[in-house]
């Protein structure tokens, strides 16, 4: 099978690009796992598949591809792409563009700048929708590990995130509590994790464990849910600056039902082939 795709990054998290309208594309496991692999493969965080939806009056559907192989609900960086690519491929000339996830529709815009402005919908906050298992929805929840109690919010932007408030992200244990949370049993879906160190009431700085993935330079549904989380928490304003290693997202969240609001960059970095 010889497959034509296009690498792309938001902010440094990165995807394997799958046209599967001009395309037939049936992939297993294994072979997600190849394309993602760095050494062997193209080397990406995950595979972004382009279809056409079924539902009337959506534009496209988008599937996502773990590098573990696995299907996600949502990536926020890889909408962007997702808009940045059917642009430039004329797939579609719409500015405003509606795609079906597994978590929903949602609605990506194309600004005049270049940056993509994505209708992220509203966040879920009842711990067994996330899901969760806590026995009452909370503000704030705790797991203990050995002997540490790990104090967090809870968030699903159609996807599972939980959120650590930290002092600072330089000294933040990521690569030793991330894969713990990944796969703590309170998180039947497994669950990305965001440390969140905030700078002032409009300005975070960001680190994300992804699930199946590890640390990445950027995630855009974990910058989303930390400023709902730091928002609900009474610390951040409507509007805020996230800092993620590979930059910044500017999210904006008004409370309640409203949807989150996500603007970054999008950004193609080279076409090939690859036979499978």
């Amino acid at each position: 099978m010889l497959i034509n795709f296009t690498k792309m990054h938001g902010l440094g998290n990165d995807f394997v690009v799958i046209n599967a309208i001009n395309q037939d594309i049936s992939l297993d496991t294994e072979q997600y796992r190849f394309i993602a692999d760095r050494h062997t493969g193209i080397g990406c965080d995950q595979i972004l598949l382009v279809n056409q939806s079924a539902i009337d009056g959506v534009d496209f559907q988008y599937r996502i591809f773990n590098a573990d192989g696995g299907e996600v609900e949502q990536c926020g960086n890889g909408a962007r792409c997702f808009a940045r690519f059917v642009v430039d491929n004329n797939l579609t000339d719409k500015q405003t563009i509606s795609v079906e996830t597994q978590s929903g529709l949602i609605e990506l815009n194309v600004e005049s700048d270049g940056n993509i402005k994505v209708d992220m919908g509203s966040p879920e906050l009842d711990p067994l929708k996330v899901p969760f298992i806590a026995d009452n929805q909370a503000d704030e929840y705790e797991i203990a590990l050995g002997e540490n109690i790990i104090k967090m919010g809870v968030v699903s932007m159609g996807n599972p995130h939980a959120v650590i408030k930290v002092d600072s992200t330089d000294s933040a244990d990521v690569l030793n509590l991330g894969p713990v949370l990944e796969n703590h049993d309170r998180f039947p879906h497994r669950v990305n994790v965001g440390f969140m160190q905030i700078i002032n009431r409009g300005t975070i700085n960001l680190r994300v464990w992804e699930r199946g993935v590890g640390e990445t330079r950027a995630c855009g549904t974990g910058a989303c849910a930390a400023v709902v989380y730091g928002i609900s928490q009474g610390w951040l304003e409507p509007r805020v600056i996230v800092n993620l290693q590979g930059g910044q997202l500017v999210i904006q969240w008004n409370g309640d039902n409203h949807s989150v609001m996500m603007t970054g960059p999008a950004t193609s970095v080279f076409e090939g082939t690859i036979q499978l």
